[in-house]
């Protein structure tokens, strides 16, 4: 199960325990936020890219932003392609739903975290199920994530861009 794969990914940094299991499903934004009585913009999506070359591309951001499709290509020189559905478990381990940035065996799987996140103090990313979460400080979420840098592909709903306690 690949909440068992995101579970032992966490494990080693001692906070396996952490992770939240619903009786309901946390499989889209609205969803996990209902679960975990947050607003939506707190729940960290895992959004999941392919470069020309093969290359996997899991970028972390916060529930409420969406893809600049500019800033994505001139941070990595080409026009944004999502994984499909099929290319999903192949690349992260986690089925759609529960994709998460813990846990990743391939090494041609580049993670990232985007500054969309930064208006907060803690998020909450999936745990490679439809039906869990975890609570992470920015800190936790960069290095239990294993990412190689902040980037700042995203836009965020106008209203949106204070930060928020």
């Amino acid at each position: 199960m690949s909440i068992e794969i995101a579970r032992t990914h966490l494990a080693k940094f001692g906070v396996d325990e952490k992770i939240l299991e619903f009786d309901v499903s946390s499989a889209t934004v609205d969803l996990a936020a209902k679960a975990v009585g947050v607003e939506g913009a707190r729940i960290c999506k895992t959004l999941s890219f392919k470069l020309k070359d093969g290359t996997g591309i899991l970028i972390q951001v916060a529930g409420d932003a969406r893809i600049d499709n500019k800033k994505y290509k001139k941070f990595f020189g080409e026009k944004a392609k999502m994984l499909s559905a099929d290319e999903v478990p192949e690349y992260t381990n986690h089925e759609i739903g529960g994709v998460c940035a813990f846990g990743i065996t391939r090494e041609d799987v580049q993670i990232y975290c985007d500054d969309s996140m930064k208006r907060f103090k803690t998020v909450f990313p999936a745990c490679g199920s439809a039906n869990s979460a975890i609570e992470l400080t920015l800190p936790e979420i960069y290095e239990f994530s294993e990412a190689i840098g902040w980037i700042d592909v995203t836009k965020l709903p106008e209203e949106r861009k204070e930060v928020i306690e």
